[in-house]
């Protein structure tokens, strides 16, 4: 078997070393342009209002040289966020036991790559994302699950010769599994 190079976890790679910096929005104060801010809950890391900033729809860069000073530290000193197999991980426990469901889990705990993670309109990504013809096990649950709710989240990763999907309904309900060969022709 084959596998890129690219796709092969480095031999010390754990949900602890894969861990990832906290992110968090960006704002500007109003009337004052120019000095991006790091959004909190309830306002900038820096103690300002909600209130008194305009939201936009990036993510802070603590080391841009435009960012609060105090907002980069704080942001920094933030703790860090699990990887996004670990999250995936969490999630798949909950779906029905069996082979599929645990050679994801595994790969997931070694790395795999996650290559895509959205969610929308469950029949957009069903026909766009999912490639469900291509699915060799666990294919009927998991086309079931894209017509059983409105939106989901829809998870692909890749380990080995498997391309592996994940369903995961908006409403909460259990995970849905499915996986075909990476390069079907």
């Amino acid at each position: 078997m084959l596998v890129r190079v690219i796709d092969v976890p480095a031999d010390d790679w754990s949900f602890a070393t894969a861990r990832e910096p906290a992110r968090f929005g960006v704002c500007e104060v109003n009337g004052a342009p120019g000095v991006e801010h790091a959004v909190g809950a309830r306002g900038t890391l820096c103690s300002i209002s909600a209130r008194h900033t305009t939201r936009y729809l990036h993510l802070f860069d603590p080391g841009a040289p435009h960012s609060c000073l105090r907002c980069r530290q704080r942001a920094e000193a933030a703790p860090t966020e699990p990887s996004a197999q670990e999250r995936l991980h969490d999630r798949v426990r909950a779906a029905a036991q069996g082979k599929v469901r645990d050679d994801l889990l595994a790969a997931l705990r070694g790395g795999a790559k996650v290559s895509l993670w959205i969610n929308g309109p469950s029949a957009s990504l069903a026909e766009h994302y999912a490639g469900l013809d291509e699915l060799t096990d666990g294919a009927g649950p998991t086309v079931e699950a894209f017509g059983a709710a409105a939106t989901v989240d829809l998870a692909r990763v890749e380990s080995g010769p498997w391309r592996f999907i994940v369903v995961l309904p908006a409403d909460g309900g259990g995970p849905f599994v499915a996986r075909g060969p990476r390069d079907p022709h």
